[in-house]
């Protein structure tokens, strides 16, 4: 249990990381959504590999046609798609730390919701006082690793209806939990969660070249910035955080339930999130680790603990 706690942890490491490489590839390809439909491609391709190696049968012809191809096998990476059309969204609206504050609150509510009910076929891990308790302490954390004065947050278009979005915020945060019980169901359908990984995968990778085609209407980008001078190598490994991240949760899913599962990937990311913030890693803007972060990161472990012990 506790490996897969800690593996849980690695995996939420990813996502900063992962997120703070695809902004740097953004610089190149000029488009959020293009250098997204390139960590997706790569991911895919990463996975692809994976899986000749793992479990080559499962690409066969004869496999694929026994398949019955469910809902399952294209909700997935659809809903991955919405998640990150809803951050690109959210950032700019209502700022950085409220855009991690709204969609992890969803994130949280339906994990609970998946675990209370046992939804997607999921294990059912009842809810009560204790697993409420520790919920509401995490929030808390979060909330203290996240608050800026208003002098420090950083918004750059003004929006006249906050609320709205921060609505949409903790509606697309409870799209990643489902995406998640979906891939799990999915691992038991193709008796695989690396192969899992890649259906989810490629179908975010071929929704995000629609979107691309559409929106950005190129797939193309230029390999030097006249500020940062040529791309490096470095920019293009967030598809491979993303499988780390993704295969990850599809593997913890059924061991942990939705809820600790989140809880211990969200607390990596919160950790990654203030590492960066501290050292200005990937040229961002430094915020140093005070008390009041420090506490919230506490409270954020105190709240895995409870849930893990109840």
């Amino acid at each position: 249990m506790i490996l897969l706690i800690i593996l849980g942890v690695v995996a939420g490491l990813c996502v900063p990381l992962q997120t703070s490489i695809n902004t740097k590839l953004g610089s190149y390809t000029k488009s959020p959504i293009l250098s997204s439909f390139y960590s997706f491609l790569i991911g895919t391709i990463v996975l692809i590999i994976v899986n000749l190696i793992m479990n080559p049968q499962k690409l066969s012809p004869s496999f694929m046609m026994n398949q019955d191809f469910s809902y399952v096998w294209f909700t997935g990476g659809l809903l991955g798609v919405v998640f990150l059309t809803g951050n690109l969204l959210l950032l700019p609206r209502i700022g950085a730390a409220l855009t991690v504050v709204m969609t992890v609150s969803g994130q949280i509510i339906m994990g609970i919701f998946i675990d209370q009910f046992g939804l997607f076929n999921a294990d059912i891990h009842p809810i009560n006082l204790e697993r409420i308790a520790g919920v509401i302490i995490m929030l808390l954390g979060i909330l203290l690793m996240n608050y800026k004065k208003s002098s420090d947050r950083i918004i750059t278009t003004k929006s006249q209806h906050t609320n709205y979005w921060m609505v949409l915020g903790i509606f697309t945060g409870c799209l990643p939990p489902i995406q998640t019980a979906i891939n799990s169901a999915l691992r038991y359908e193709v008796q695989s969660f690396y192969f899992s990984a890649l259906i989810s995968f490629a179908i975010g990778t071929i929704a995000l070249f629609i979107l691309s085609l559409l929106l950005v209407r190129r797939i193309r980008f230029s390999f030097h910035h006249p500020d940062q001078g040529t791309i490096k190598p470095l920019y293009f490994i967030g598809g491979v955080l993303g499988v780390v991240f993704v295969t990850t949760n599809i593997l913890l899913m059924p061991e942990l339930g939705a809820a600790l599962t989140l809880m211990v990937v969200i607390f990596g990311q919160m950790l990654m999130g203030l590492l960066i913030d501290h050292f200005g890693l990937f040229n961002t803007p430094k915020f140093k680790i005070t008390a009041r972060r420090l506490i919230g990161a506490t409270l954020v472990f105190i709240g895995i603990v409870i849930l893990k012990l109840f």
